[in-house]
């Protein structure tokens, strides 16, 4: 678990790079580079405010283990105001 300060969502991912997607610190926030499909698909879960699940690496590898998610909470006091 990452905790950042900002999220940025770049969707200028090539599918021929050979990832699904990327996510690195960046100061002290995250950065997710994303597919323009990704992207669009991110865009609609945050209209619709559905829960949104990213996973980063290789398209080959099978031993995945990163994912960033962005995820809807119901009690909003809980959250940073700022």
């Amino acid at each position: 678990v990452t905790g950042a300060s900002f999220v940025v969502f770049n969707g200028a991912l090539k599918t021929s790079s050979g990832f699904l997607a990327k996510s690195s610190i960046v100061e002290d926030g995250l950065m997710v580079q994303i597919t323009p499909e990704t992207m669009e698909s991110l865009r609609q879960a945050l209209r619709d405010k559905k829960d949104f699940k990213i996973t980063c690496g290789k398209t080959d590898r099978g031993d995945i283990k990163e994912y960033v998610d962005i995820c809807w909470v119901e009690n909003e006091e809980k959250t940073n105001k700022g």
